[in-house]
C-alpha cells in the first residue's frame, strides 16, 4: 500500500513538474546557463547525506573538523610566531586538542607515514624550523 502511494506521489510531482515546464516557471531562473555547484558527497553513506546536509545548512560543525580546523590553525601560528611564551602556549593548546580528538575515536590521531595528513605536517613542521 505504502509502495502505491509513493508511486502515486511521484507521478503527481512529475506531472506538476512538467505542466510547469509548459508555462515556462523555470525559464530565466537567476543562475541560468552556469554549471550547478554541486558537492561532492561520495564519502557519506547515502543513509546519512540528508541528516549531513540539513547539519550544514544549519551552520553545525562536527566536532571532529572543527578540532581538525583548530589544529590547521594552530601549526599557522606556530610557523609564524617569534614569541617563545605565544609558541609554548599553542603547544600546550595543541596537545590538549588532540586528547581530545584521541577520546572521541577507538583510533589514535598520532600521525603515521602512512597517513594523508602526515606529510602536511611533516611540510609545516620543516618550513617552521627553517624560519627558525
Amino acid at each position: 500500500m505504502a509502495e502505491n502511494f509513493l508511486h502515486f506521489m511521484a507521478s503527481q510531482a512529475e506531472r506538476r513538474i512538467a505542466q510547469a515546464q509548459k508555462e515556462g516557471a523555470f525559464d530565466h531562473l537567476p543562475g541560468e546557463g552556469r554549471p550547478l555547484n554541486m558537492e561532492d558527497d561520495s564519502q557519506i553513506p547515502a543513509e546519512l547525506r540528508m541528516a549531513f546536509k540539513v547539519l550544514k545548512n544549519a551552520g553545525y560543525v562536527p566536532p571532529e573538523i572543527a578540532d581538525r580546523k583548530e589544529v590547521s590553525t594552530i601549526l599557522d601560528l606556530l610557523e609564524h610566531c617569534e614569541d617563545g611564551a605565544e609558541k609554548v602556549r599553542q603547544m600546550q593548546k595543541l596537545d590538549v586538542i588532540l586528547m581530545r580528538m584521541n577520546s572521541r575515536r577507538e583510533r589514535s590521531v598520532a600521525l603515521t607515514e602512512h597517513d594523508p595528513y602526515y606529510e602536511n605536517v611533516v611540510r609545516r613542521v620543516s618550513l617552521l624550523k627553517k624560519h627558525l
